[in-house]
């Protein structure tokens, strides 16, 4: 009989499993890269991927509170829309007075008006959520048309551009913007009551209700916070553009949407992953960038990110019956 002591035994892969619990995000936003790197002529220089980082902050911005509102089982279609008039008001109000503070302040307020609306159109009427903000989208678009005729608010100096076109350390301040806003978020969701309400809205919101909390407040809160952001967001989309733009962000709320849906937050049960809705941002922005590179336009980058959404999914899904 063989002495199978010899023989050499199967050696345990201890990163294996820690692979395999890698969310779906990750493995495309790798393959993403690798394909670019190798494809797009320039695409990992350190002045390519600032400009990756640069142009993902203004998604990002309003990517975060659209992780929170589809947590509570919502949708904010609204949210382009409303970026877009908060840019054509804070240019406005700039040009009009001049004063920085009163310009942020009208975006902001603009923001936070339209998402008090949807709040109120979700939690106190009942109205479906893709219903309430399909509507409000259309409101906010068309106001921006109405007020400006079409055409871009210019005229607006030169301190707002400042914000985008900025370094501190060598770093963009747009990247700094967006991280300070993150870590804002990863506490308000992950740290306060306020999260926890949050995972509850969606996982839980009977519990929430029989515990006495006033779940329609808590749901208006959510969908306030996203449009104060969208005011937020929209300072740095006006001054990447130097001008208020009456359709600057139309269609930008699916970028975002897309954005959370690879990032691994679902429609249902509460559950989101905030560092995911980063990955998912970091994933849009790098296929824009690398479709970008090579030529491919625009109509068939809305596609591709839809592609990404299933590719992520279907990742997810053969993960799950592994």
């Amino acid at each position: 009989m063989p002495d199978t002591r010899a023989l050499p035994r199967a050696v345990a892969l201890p990163m294996a499993p820690a692979l395999g619990k890698l969310p779906g995000s990750v493995w495309v936003l790798l393959l993403l890269t690798l394909a670019f790197a190798i494809g797009g002529d320039g695409f990992l220089s350190t002045a390519n991927l600032l400009n990756v980082g640069t142009q993902s902050t203004i998604l990002l911005l309003i990517a975060l509170p659209m992780t929170l509102i589809i947590m509570t089982e919502g949708l904010d279609l609204s949210m382009g829309a409303v970026l877009t008039l908060c840019g054509v008001a804070l240019a406005m109000v700039m040009v009009a007075t001049g004063s920085l503070w009163l310009a942020v302040l009208a975006a902001l307020g603009v923001g936070l008006l339209f998402g008090l609306l949807n709040g109120a159109l979700v939690a106190g009427l009942g109205i479906p959520p893709f219903v309430a903000t399909l509507g409000t989208m259309g409101v906010a678009q068309g106001l921006s048309l109405a007020v400006t005729d079409g055409q871009s608010v210019v005229g607006i100096g030169d301190t707002i551009p400042l914000l985008y076109s900025g370094e501190w350390l060598g770093i963009p301040l747009p990247i700094w913007i967006a991280g300070a806003f993150y870590g804002l978020f990863h506490w308000l969701l992950y740290r306060t009551r306020f999260g926890i309400n949050v995972f509850a809205l969606g996982g839980n919101r009977e519990a929430l209700k029989f515990a006495g909390v006033r779940v329609n407040r808590w749901l208006i809160a959510v969908y306030a916070l996203g449009g104060v952001m969208a005011g937020v967001a929209a300072l740095l989309m006006t001054a990447r553009m130097n001008a208020g733009h009456p359709t600057a962000a139309i269609g930008l709320e699916f970028d975002a949407i897309a954005a959370v849906a690879v990032g691994g937050t679902t429609f249902d049960r509460g559950n989101g992953w905030l560092p995911g809705t980063v990955l998912g941002v970091l994933a849009v922005g790098v296929l824009r960038n690398g479709l970008n590179l090579v030529g491919v336009q625009s109509s068939i980058q809305v596609a591709a990110i839809g592609l990404l959404v299933l590719v992520v999914l279907l990742i997810e899904s053969f993960k799950g019956k592994a």
